[in-house]
Order: structure tokens, then C-alpha cells, then sequence
């Protein structure tokens, strides 16, 4: 049954009662094919887009073996699955992802630029009445918004990974966003079991700014020899009952994403403190990048996190 949300008003349409019955969702790495999933286990129509047939490929798998594991441990059954796999359609078309959605939520990398074409095109190809949402941890949604004409209709909306297994939602607002839209995200959200926060569109929003720095810091003092890796994130662990320490997090992340992250917000502060730690460059340069990669802090090549030699 689909999820019912608030009444959304846009300038140029009255006022309407919103049901959510078909989801777009842009970009099929783990972060999208994540939302994805949990859309599709909400019980709406899913469609994931994706420009590469591979990456399309490999997000598929990924919600299906999610599934199988829940399945082996008699935390879902075969009926489930079978039930979400039917919400869930793939496409390598972005017009056929976005017809007839009700809501758009973008999750591509972390790069301005693909981001504003995105959105341009979303404009032209999603309903008019679609709400748009990126899923950026950092960038401004501002400036996103502003790629097209009708930033009342987009908005932030960070997801944090694995999508299924993380209870927040980040909604991020712009001063030109409708009120309205914040309602359906919060309510969107709500519907797909997260906890939501509402936060400004300042550089970094809350979790991401208060995050890297953490992982930034856990960085140098591995470089500097303080402690290992696996002793630093029990310290956060034991010590600040974090559930998982900044090294092991910023390895799930991607340190790609975390380097990129903190080069946004140094630039957005004029201030080099937030700079990424060579170490955190060095990493990323030789494409060790995290769990992702096999390689990054920790050895994951075993499928388990291991100490690196």
C-alpha cells in the first residue's frame, strides 16, 4: 500500500493531496541502490537508474544479496523478497526512471558539476510536480537548486550507509525550498523507518562536518604513531560508545568521499585546518579507498576488516 504524505503546494499548481506511489532513484553505487532497496521494501514502485549497465549490474546484486542474507538468517523470507524484488524495476534510461515518480532522489558522486546536469535534466524529464532530492552529504543545496526553476521543489535529503541499517535522514533546507516540500520529506522518511533531522544548507551540514573532522583527526594520529588503527576506533567505541570507530567508518564511507569532503569544507571556511591529512591523500591517490576497494585503513580483502601489514 502506498505511503500517504502532507499536501504540497507549488506556485503554479493548487494545492494537492500527495500520495507517493512510484520512487526514482538516480545513480545505482552503494549509496543508491541502498535507497533503493528501502523504497521498495516501503512498498513503493522503484525504479533505479543508472548511465553504466555495469554499475546498474552490480546495485542489483547488491539488493539481492542483501536480501538472501536476511533470508539465511531468518530475519526475512523468500516471500519478501519475492514481494520487494516486484516494486523494484532497473533501467539504464533516465526518462523511463523518472516518468510518472512522485519523488526523485539523486545519488551520484560527489562532483558539483554532474550534479547541476543531473538536475537540468531532471527538470525536463521528472512530473512537474515531482519533488527533487540529492542525497549529497556536503555539497550545497543551494547551488543545486539553482540549476533549475523550481528550487522550491528540491531539496537535501543525506542518507548514511548501509541505507537499510541506518535509522537518521539528514533533510537539508535552502532558503528558497516550500515548506511543503519539507513536509513530504520528513514524512518520506518517516515512511521508510528513518529518524529525520532538519538542518540548514551550511557547508558540511551537521553529521558530515562533525564526522570528518573525527575520521581527519583518527588519520593523523595513526600517521603519527599514537595508536593503532583498530585501537583507535575501540577508544571511540569503548570509550565514547560510538558504534563504530572514525578509521573502520571512514573506511565503510569511502575515503574518497571523506577527502572530498573535507576539501569542500576548507575551501567553503577559507580555512586549511579542515584540509584532508596526507596519509588520508596518499590512500586515495593509490586507489586504496576503503571497503569498497578491498583496501583502505584496513585490509577488507578477506570480507572481514583485518590490520593492514
Amino acid at each position: 500500500m502506498a505511503a500517504r504524505v502532507s499536501t504540497a503546494y507549488f506556485p503554479a499548481d493548487p494545492p494537492t493531496l500527495v500520495t507517493i506511489r512510484k520512487v526514482a532513484i538516480i545513480g545505482a553505487g552503494t549509496m543508491g541502490s541502498g535507497i533503493a532497496q528501502v523504497c521498495a521494501q516501503t512498498g513503493w514502485e522503484t525504479s533505479l537508474f543508472d548511465a553504466f549497465p555495469e554499475s546498474l549490474e552490480r546495485g542489483m546484486g547488491n539488493i539481492g544479496d542483501f536480501w538472501d542474507r536476511g533470508i539465511s538468517k531468518g530475519k526475512t523470507t523468500l516471500r519478501q523478497k519475492e514481494e520487494w524484488s516486484a516494486n523494484l524495476i532497473a533501467t539504464s534510461e533516465m526518462s523511463e526512471a523518472v516518468r510518472d515518480s512522485d519523488i526523485v532522489i539523486e545519488a551520484v558522486p560527489e562532483k558539483m558539476d554532474l550534479k547541476r546536469s543531473i538536475f537540468e535534466e531532471l527538470e525536463d524529464l521528472a512530473p512537474q510536480n515531482a519533488i527533487l532530492a540529492t542525497n549529497t552529504s556536503g555539497l550545497p543545496i543551494s547551488e543545486i537548486a539553482a540549476n533549475t526553476g523550481c528550487p522550491e521543489r528540491v531539496i537535501g535529503m543525506h542518507f548514511f550507509n548501509p541505507v537499510p541499517l541506518m535509522q537518521l535522514l539528514e533533510i537539508v533546507r535552502h532558503d528558497e525550498v516550500d515548506e511543503h516540500t519539507l513536509s513530504i520529506a520528513k514524512e518520506v522518511g518517516e515512511a521508510m523507518g528513518k529518524t529525520t533531522i532538519l538542518v540548514r544548507d551550511v557547508p558540511g551540514f551537521a553529521t558530515s562536518r562533525l564526522g570528518v573532522v573525527l575520521g581527519n583527526e583518527a588519520i593523523r594520529m595513526l600517521a603519527e604513531g599514537v595508536a593503532s588503527a583498530s585501537d583507535i576506533d575501540t577508544a571511540m567505541r569503548l570509550g565514547y560508545r560510538h558504534p563504530m570507530g572514525p578509521l573502520e567508518l571512514s573506511d565503510l564511507i569511502g575515503l574518497d568521499v571523506r577527502r572530498d569532503i573535507l576539501n569542500s569544507l576548507a575551501e567553503a571556511f577559507e580555512d586549511d585546518s579542515y584540509r584532508p591529512h596526507p596519509l588520508l591523500e596518499e590512500l586515495v591517490d593509490s586507489g586504496n579507498l576503503g571497503k569498497k576497494t578491498g583496501m583502505g585503513i584496513y585490509n577488507w580483502t578477506s570480507g572481514e576488516k583485518e590490520e593492514r601489514n
